[in-house]
């Protein structure tokens, strides 16, 4: 708890088993709700986190990261947070930074905080492969031209909410997939909330996930598009539903609260609860 306010960690995981533990073990005390949603993993990822004292939630499909984020934040909120921090069990963020994320939220100048690889120039030297540092700076670099602010990277897994933006975002109408990141910020822009980041040093290695070239040109088309329907839904040309204010959030519950429950409403309505 920070400033009164209660701090939930949220890990969307898949095949997360090899370095599950390292990553749990360094939460600090601020933590109040240690959530993971297993997006249906072929390991023992589930298991070991009900082990962890991590409330479990599994979904009955591999739905994708998208959906899995969407669990993650109706859990937190349902669970009282106030502020929500995502973190990757795969290790490659340090969770060290918790605390200092989430203080930034809890000091009321920031709604929503980043954990840039960029700042502090240490994403080659974690390892960063070339090809995705330069797509980085690409798409960093024309998304702040046409969203109209100026953040070091809009592609970090590694960031921290406010309640009113989870509350606030029509997150059900984002992608299932990894663009749902990114179209997170541009909505986040979008709906005038105040974005602060902070330097993170990344870590690449065997175990961490990392998507492969061929998604990474697929996430990259869903960045383009993304920043372009901000664009032309800020002008009034062309609306689009992941910026429109009746768009669905993630204020429904899917669990009725118990530990591990299956996802048997992954496809259902928002708003819909299924037991």
């Amino acid at each position: 708890m920070i400033n009164g306010k209660r701090v939930a960690v949220v890990m969307p995981a898949y095949n997360a088993e090899k370095t599950l533990e390292k990553t749990v073990r360094e939460f600090t005390d601020i933590v109040d709700i240690k959530i993971l949603v297993d997006d249906n993993s072929k390991d023992g990822t589930a298991e070991l986190s009900k082990s962890l004292g991590v409330l479990t939630f599994v979904h009955d499909a591999n739905y994708g990261y998208g959906r899995n984020q969407q669990t993650c934040y109706r859990e937190a909120l349902a669970a009282g947070a106030d502020i929500v921090v995502m973190v990757h069990p795969d290790y490659q963020y340090t969770p060290l930074l918790v605390p200092a994320m989430a203080g930034m939220i809890a000091s009321g100048v920031y709604d929503m905080v980043l954990a840039s690889r960029i700042l502090g120039g240490g994403a080659l030297k974690g390892g960063m492969p070339l090809y995705k540092y330069i797509f980085n700076r690409m798409l960093t670099g024309f998304q702040n031209l046409f969203l109209g602010v100026k953040l070091s990277e809009y592609h970090t897994g590694f960031r921290a909410f406010s309640r009113e933006v989870l509350e606030t975002l029509p997150l059900l109408e984002n992608s299932d997939d990894f663009v749902f990141d990114n179209q997170m910020i541009a909505q986040a822009v979008f709906f005038g909330f105040n974005i602060g980041e902070i330097s993170c040093p990344t870590k690449y290695f065997k175990e961490a996930s990392s998507i492969n070239f061929r998604r990474s040109v697929t996430y990259g088309l869903g960045v383009l598009k993304t920043t372009m329907d901000f664009f032309l839904h800020k002008k009034g040309i062309r609306k689009r539903s992941i910026f429109g204010t009746s768009g669905r959030r993630v204020t429904g519950k899917y669990y009725s609260g118990s530990d591990s429950r299956i996802d048997t409403a992954a496809k259902a309505p928002a708003g819909q609860t299924r037991n």
